[in-house]
């Protein structure tokens, strides 16, 4: 699964015991896919894959979603421009009033299916660029030609009107080259930058020497939030819920509130959505936390989602954020970051556990 685009979902309601709907709901629409990333967490290869949700199926899914809120949907993958009824599909969203939005490679890309997507009323996608080079952008990707097919496809969809955004996944790989994709998404007229820090689930677990370690995750977090002064694009921080606890630390330092008027969407989303504002559907319609974060609960062919999102013991688990334990569980930013849970549950086979990736020490024991 690559990372997806998104707005800044707010996180009000939650770990009240009173979920509200979700703000973010990312449907695997295929497992197919044209690449071999490295890092995916499906493996996903060029199919087919048995089982996915055809066509009637995949309507009544997105009348769904609709039932149990009114979510920015995203069609990602795999590769979602494999399917051959992704339009339609998308299409059927946006007349039903939800924000569409995809999470191709880019590589498909051509003009017309620019427009197509246009016409379909796809409000925003995301193009991963994980190296400022082909070399390094491809080698992560595992096709030759992936960086140049994601250039044109940035290209193709600018010229339809199409807005995009820049998603970069961070391994020690291409750490340092982080300023260098900030710089090129802005050359090539993206509206956002969204980094991503290497869950270890799917083909990632394979990186686990890849995985920048705690003291680097601290330094690139804060580095991101000196860009907000700098770079002209929206900023977001995602698989990297100390980036919700580090912003109110530097506001406190610099005698600011985190206010929406000085932090903008930032000041009042949270780190780990998991559960609370986000769910991930695969391709077969099982619903989980999120896509690395393999929990099963429920599946979206027995039973309407909004029955899923409202009632299953996992979601109900996770918005209670006095659920957490160790280290997560006696943190005054708890409500704020809650630690990446996928990262926990890889870890220490525990959903709940201590976010192992964390170097900060919580004031309250």
């Amino acid at each position: 699964m690559k990372p997806s685009p998104s707005t800044h979902p707010h996180a009000s309601g939650h770990g009240s015991g009173k979920p509200d709907g979700p703000r973010l709901v990312a449907w695997e629409i295929t497992r197919n896919c044209n690449l071999s990333c490295v890092h995916c967490r499906a493996a996903a290869t060029n199919g087919p894959y048995g089982g996915e949700l055809d066509t009637d199926a995949g309507l009544a899914l997105v009348d769904g979603i609709a039932d149990a809120g009114n979510p920015i949907v995203i069609l990602t993958g795999g590769e979602p421009l494999l399917r051959p009824d992704i339009f339609e599909v998308a299409r059927y969203g946006t007349d039903k009033g939800l924000r569409m939005v995809m999470a191709p490679n880019g590589t498909l890309i051509t003009p017309e299916m620019a427009r197509k997507m246009a016409d379909a009323g796809i409000q925003r996608i995301s193009i991963s660029l994980d190296g400022a080079t082909r070399e390094r952008h491809d080698a992560f990707r595992g096709v030759d030609g992936a960086f140049d097919g994601a250039l044109d496809g940035v290209r193709n969809a600018r010229e339809a009107g199409v807005e995009f955004q820049i998603n970069t996944t961070i391994t020690k790989a291409n750490l340092a080259e982080i300023p260098k994709i900030q710089e090129l998404a802005v050359e090539l007229g993206a509206v956002a930058h969204h980094i991503f820090l290497l869950v270890p689930t799917g083909r990632g677990k394979y990186l686990l020497d890849a995985e920048i370690d705690a003291q680097e995750y601290e330094e690139t977090l804060n580095w991101f939030y000196d860009q907000r002064e700098y770079a002209p694009l929206q900023l977001k921080a995602t698989c990297a819920p100390h980036y919700y606890r580090i912003l109110r630390q530097r506001a406190r330092e610099e005698g600011k509130s985190v206010t929406f008027e000085s932090h903008g969407l930032d000041a009042v989303t949270r780190g780990c959505l998991g559960g609370t504002g986000f769910c991930f559907i695969s391709h077969r319609g099982r619903v989980q936390p999120c896509g690395f974060l393999d929990l099963d609960c429920g599946n979206v062919t027995e039973q309407p989602f909004a029955d899923i999102w409202r009632g299953s013991e996992v979601f109900l688990a996770l918005r209670d954020y006095d659920n957490l334990k160790g280290k997560c569980g006696a943190c005054e930013y708890k409500r704020v970051c809650g630690g990446c849970r996928a990262r926990a549950y890889e870890a220490a086979g525990d959903y709940l556990a201590e976010e192992p990736l964390c170097s900060y020490q919580p004031v309250r024991k």
